[in-house]
């Protein structure tokens, strides 16, 4: 388990490196470099907008990767979606900017942008459902959380790399050549990542199927579209506050507040390290108290919050941006720390992959692809406050609320079961 825990780790690393660096440089340089003719704030418009279309594609991605894992296996998942998600980041490294190609660079952008997120979304199905597979059901939700520290890793190093970039080049460097390093990286990160799962076994649950979906998606959408709706609804709010967080509050707090970017990305990162050193803690709660308390818990926390985290960052003061940042990590990890645990169990072994993995993304197209582009478009008509930011948050975070109060509890009832004998003997 621990091996198979840590190469699922090590793939989400490297593949959300790989999408999280596209974030970062939207917000600080995509902008001026592929949309030239627009306003700085229309630019940075159209730059988070070719970000959002890796959010649309990564629910197509789930389909095209669930399929391969609900028929063939969850291992094939793991090699093709890093290769995809490796090839198309480095490429997005190589395309010349508008002044050299014109109307055709930001096309490209947009395309690799969609095959990035394509392979992403084949990611997280097969990474979290090989590991969930394999887990005994008492500790299901610390081992499945190990893809999910996989984020945070992978968010760190990509604003790592662009952080010691940003401090140690020269701005006019940094928009020539700078920002484009992290991107050429990610073919070394992809080839590690295929070296380690290169030996994984396959899951115990698939190789129980004695009748696989023909088409996992018709199974999916006929019996299951109920579910898959919820748990999309649920889970926008996570992707809503890591965005706001990591890529709107960036471009805001630099180009409004005037806040260099090697403060917001130190504040981020610091924030997002605390994020992922407490998912396993929030994994093991979700084993002993159950998954759906928790998702309710951080969903309200979240919905208490928005406001707050608004203010403080529209201080402009570190401290207090990282303290609005970290309360809200800590909500969004009370929820996604057993996300990876809670999925698996809503859906049937032979349509799980698609299931869970296409709820997962749809959720990210709610929460993710909209929050940065509203966020931004809503704080241009406030003030210094972008209450209306807040707003937006919280109303998403009610939202998701409402969908976790209609989902059912799914930690093991004979886990449940052994617990209550036990106590029942000890009293």
């Amino acid at each position: 388990m621990l091996r198979l825990a840590a190469a699922s780790l090590a793939g989400t690393a490297i593949e959300f490196y790989d999408f999280f660096v596209y974030g970062t440089a939207a917000a600080l340089v995509l902008g001026p470099l592929f949309f030239p003719t627009f306003s700085p704030l229309a630019g940075t418009l159209a730059a988070f907008a070719t970000f959002g279309v890796g959010f649309v594609a990564r629910p197509l991605g789930s389909v095209l990767f669930g399929h391969i894992g609900d028929r063939h296996g969850r291992r094939p998942v793991l090699v093709g979606s890093l290769l995809l998600t490796g090839a198309s980041t480095v490429a997005v490294g190589c395309v010349p900017s508008y002044d050299t190609i014109g109307v055709a660079a930001p096309v490209l952008l947009l395309v690799l942008r969609f095959l990035q997120g394509l392979g992403l979304g084949g990611e997280w199905g097969g990474a979290v459902l090989l590991t969930a597979e394999h887990a005994p059901a008492d500790r299901r939700g610390l081992w499945s959380s190990f893809p999910q520290v996989g984020p945070p890793v992978g968010f760190v190093l990509a604003n790592g790399a662009m952080l010691t970039l940003s401090a140690t080049l020269t701005d006019a460097q940094f928009a020539a050549w700078g920002w484009r390093v992290p991107f050429w990286a990610a073919g070394v990160l992809a080839l590690v990542g295929l070296w380690l799962r290169s030996s994984l076994a396959e899951s115990p649950s698939f190789l129980a199927i004695d009748d696989h979906a023909r088409v996992p998606l018709a199974e999916v959408v006929r019996d299951h579209w109920r579910l898959v709706l919820l748990t999309a609804g649920a889970l926008a709010v996570g992707y809503a506050i890591f965005y706001a967080v990591t890529t709107w509050s960036l471009a805001y707090a630099t180009e409004r507040l005037g806040v260099s970017r090697t403060v917001m990305l130190t504040c981020v990162m610091a924030a997002v390290v605390m994020k992922g050193a407490l998912t396993p803690l929030a994994a093991v709660l979700g084993d002993r108290y159950g998954r759906r308390p928790l998702c309710l818990i951080g969903c309200a926390a979240a919905a208490l919050w928005m406001f707050p985290m608004v203010a403080l960052l529209a201080t402009g003061a570190p401290l207090l941006i990282f303290l609005g940042f970290l309360v809200a990590l800590v909500s969004f990890v009370t929820m996604f720390g057993v996300i990876a645990a809670y999925l698996p169990e809503l859906y049937e072994p032979r349509v799980r992959c698609t299931g869970a993995a296409v709820g997962y993304n749809l959720g990210g197209v709610v929460g993710g692809a909209l929050t940065p582009i509203v966020a931004t478009a809503l704080a241009e008509q406030g003030g210094r406050v972008p209450w209306s930011v807040g707003a937006y948050l919280t109303g998403i975070a009610l939202l998701s609320l409402g969908c976790f109060a209609l989902l059912p509890e799914t930690r093991p009832v004979r886990v449940r079961a052994a617990e209550a004998k036990a106590e029942a003997a000890a009293g």
